[in-house]
């Protein structure tokens, strides 16, 4: 429909203010017909019949009710003609609000559309933010759980560690304590053994054959006289070799003397003791080979 009366509304509304100047003529013929003066005329002799007043009010009646008839069968014309314009005006008008209705409808739908295409969009962008972010968050959360949990071997390793070395060193404190002690015990024991064994007779006997070894092995020199008697200070080893010997007090000569320390290193090496307590790797003695 609406596309008929736009086909149409300008042709419609040729015809209707065609009506209305037509209807307008009419009436302006109307008018212009009351109003001339009637044309004065020669009198011409003719024939006439008298006709009475009346007939002629009653004609002119007749000719005013024609022209009241025909004037307002021009205003109705005219009237119509301007009620048919005012409706293909108001259609036009309805058609043009219909259609800037139309037009602004869909820029407004698509203003909606690109709205919500740039609403998309940004919800994607923003979902992809927090898709990075979550992501983000769970690998660094992960390198967290990650550094706490080598943090946590690392501080169990230590622990370990350090229990270990506090266990081995109480063990190595203990095995040296249980060392020293049975150290000392046997530092104990080797002494009394040792105070026992020199309290016995057999230490002199030791001295005596130490003694009777080097004497048996002395060369007595021209110059030595009756009484000789010199202190003699020997070191040994395990074995009864002499590493040293040397004469520190005696009532002889320097020929005495160095024949003292000779026969000493002749007697090496020197017996061994009864008891292994009774070697000494420094010891003295008397020599005094006359008694």
């Amino acid at each position: 429909m609406q596309g008929i009366l736009r086909e149409y509304s300008w042709p419609a509304l040729f015809s209707v203010l065609l009506h209305g100047a037509l209807a307008a003529a009419l009436v302006l013929m109307t008018m212009i017909t009351t109003t001339r003066s009637p044309t004065t005329l020669q009198p011409v002799p003719i024939n006439a019949v008298v006709v009475s007043t009346q007939v002629l009010h009653a004609a002119e009646r007749e000719r005013e009710r024609e022209r009241e008839r025909i004037a307002a069968e021009a205003s109705a014309a005219a009237a119509q003609a301007a009620r048919e314009a005012h409706a293909v005006e108001e259609a036009a008008s309805a058609d043009e609000a219909k259609a800037a209705a139309a037009a602004k409808a869909a820029d407004e739908a698509k203003a909606a559309e690109a709205a919500k295409a740039a609403n998309d969009v940004k919800a994607a962008e923003e979902a992809r933010a927090a898709a990075a972010r979550e992501a983000e968050e769970a690998e660094r959360q992960a390198e967290a759980r990650k550094a706490a949990e080598a943090k946590q071997a690392a501080e169990a390793k230590q622990a370990a560690e350090a229990k270990q070395a506090a266990e081995a060193k109480r063990a190595a404190d203990e095995r040296a304590r249980q060392e020293r002690e049975a150290e000392l015990r046997r530092q104990m024991a080797e002494e009394e053994h040792v105070s026992a064994v020199e309290a016995s007779p057999l230490r002199d006997r030791y001295v005596a054959s130490l003694r009777n070894r080097i004497q048996n092995a002395w060369i007595k020199p021209p110059s030595a006289r009756v009484g000789v008697d010199c202190l003699v200070e020997v070191t040994q080893v395990p074995g009864g070799e002499v590493t040293n010997a040397r004469v520190t007090q005696c009532n002889g000569d320097a020929a005495v003397r160095q024949s003292i320390e000779n026969a000493v290193y002749r007697a090496s090496p020197l017996p061994d003791p009864p008891d292994p307590a009774l070697f000494q790797r420094n010891f003295a003695f008397r020599f005094k080979p006359d008694e």
